[in-house]
């Protein structure tokens, strides 16, 4: 028998946690179909993010309580895709942290109702030094609607507190807006995955960001040998590096070919030591440039079912040999 959320109302837990999931879905689906059908929305969306996009500033996002949280994490987004922004509360603003805001920045504030009390300093502020305010609320008549330069002007939706009192529904579609000018200005900028490296350096995502190269052992540690030598040596340098397999170039220096443990074990004749490594190696082998991503390299591993591959430049000539404990250790998977 399932736990009651609420004894009086005979709720369980699971239709209190599924009705929650129904009303955001919901609330997330009224969104979209609003972009779509209010071309005065879709419009302040593009002039939201010329304006945020376009300033010599930066975005600075305020808002209390609930939405507060919700700006707390839009300026967090905003700033590590590429968008210069941080959070200033309202009250702190009120006590002389105005002075952080300049009229080259961007100011957006949240406020469901749009007639936040606490953000009526911060309004009176903003219009005496003309800086531009994005306004993100449900009211397009509300006192933070009327006095700014672009009003986002959400759809009212139910909250999926039974009571109609806590914020949830309405803080999610705060966020969703926000999210969704945060990528639009990546998307507007050109914001490489090189550019997102450079500001999530720590972590499992940093080691995914990172480039193949950085993990990879270089020149001096490479099996290599030229097409034309016998099985013999190939057995040497493989148990000399390592890694269970041989390299194959040709005069140009271009990888030709393969030689794995496993390819041994099937040529596995009494000539084989006598045998060029041509004869042996498996031909066209799976490489991967040097600038991949270590993640996508963990993919392409993962996918075709090897433990270890070259990197080649341009010229296809080996510059240097991953393993995937390489980007395990890098803490990639």
């Amino acid at each position: 028998m399932q736990a009651k959320a609420d004894g009086n109302a005979g709720v369980t837990v699971l239709e209190s946690i599924g009705r929650t999931l129904a009303t955001a879905t919901n609330g997330i689906r009224a969104l979209a179909d609003h972009l779509s059908s209010d071309e005065t929305f879709a419009d302040a969306l593009v002039n939201a993010v010329e304006l945020m996009g376009d300033g010599d500033g930066r975005v600075v996002v305020s808002g209390v309580g609930k939405s507060g949280h919700i700006g707390r994490k839009i300026a967090a987004t905003l700033a590590s895709t590429g968008t210069s922004a941080y959070f200033v509360h309202p009250t702190e603003a009120s006590h002389g942290d105005l002075g952080m805001i300049t009229a080259q920045d961007a100011l957006v504030l949240l406020s469901w109702s749009g007639e936040t009390a606490e953000l009526a300093n911060m309004l009176t502020y903003a219009k005496r030094f003309k800086v531009p305010i994005i306004s993100i609320c449900s009211n397009r008549e509300s006192t933070l609607a009327r006095n700014s330069e672009v009003a986002l002007v959400l759809p009212k939706v139910p909250e999926a507190c039974p009571h109609g009192l806590a914020p949830t529904t309405s803080a999610m579609l705060q966020l969703a807006i926000g999210d969704a000018l945060a990528i639009a200005l990546l998307e507007r900028r050109g914001f490489s995955a090189e550019d997102f490296k450079t500001f999530h350096p720590g972590g499992k995502l940093g080691a995914q960001l990172r480039l193949v190269h950085e993990l990879a052992h270089g020149a001096g540690q490479m099996p290599l040998l030229p097409v034309g030598r016998p099985m013999s040596e190939a057995v040497i340098e493989m148990s000399a590096k390592g890694f269970g397999v041989v390299g194959i170039v040709d005069e140009s220096g271009k990888l030709v070919g393969v030689i794995t443990d496993g390819d041994m074990r099937r040529h596995m004749t009494a000539d084989l030591l006598a045998q060029p490594v041509e004869a042996i190696m498996s031909h066209n082998p799976r490489v991967l440039s040097r600038d991949v991503l270590a993640s996508a390299a963990m993919e392409f591993m993962e996918e075709h079912k090897i433990t270890v591959l070259f990197l080649v430049g341009d010229a296809g000539a080996p510059v240097g040999i991953l393993h995937i404990h390489d980007l395990l250790r890098a803490g990639v998977a």
